[in-house]
């Protein structure tokens, strides 16, 4: 037990020192490697009582954590909540939407929802879009997804 435990702190170790070494050599900037960093998530499979079945909980790697509560920018996909109209509340995701979890192969860990700062509203469009805004980390309920962003603001690239 006591060896599984310090790999596991030694991959986490290994992975944490590999990415900023990139960031710092240039090789990922810091807004690309927003979506590496919030990727660094494990699930452990637990039965919910609310929801009378076995759930998925995310277990939030101790990197992406520090970014809870700190303003970041990202990259991403619309994916619109009330369809093609603009919107204050949307869907942020890293891949296109054909590609997104709900319709493609990547995980909850891939999107967030974002919540524009004094209400404003953004058109859809189907190009990335970067925002910035105040991370909000989610690894409790079930309902809502993993990640927000709020008071965000488009970012000219």
């Amino acid at each position: 037990m006591y060896s599984f435990v310090c790999m596991k702190n030694l991959f986490s170790l290994v992975v944490f020192s590999l990415f900023f070494s990139l960031c710092a050599n240039g090789q990922i900037t810091p807004v690309e490697g927003t979506w590496r960093t919030l990727s660094m998530v494990t699930y452990k499979t637990e039965f919910d009582e609310d929801w009378g079945m076995d759930i998925e909980i995310p277990i939030v790697s101790p990197v992406a954590m520090k970014l809870n509560g700190t303003e970041i920018e990202v990259d991403g996909f619309i994916i619109p909540l009330t369809g093609k109209v603009k919107q204050s509340h949307l869907m942020l995701s890293a891949l296109p939407q054909s590609m997104c979890f709900f319709c493609g192969g990547a995980g909850p860990e891939s999107a967030m929802e974002v919540f524009m700062k004094d209400k404003k509203e953004v058109e859809y469009v189907p190009e990335k879009v970067r925002f910035r805004g105040t991370l909000r980390i989610n690894a409790k309920d079930a309902a809502s997804l993993l990640y927000s962003l709020d008071n965000a603001v488009i970012v000219e690239k």
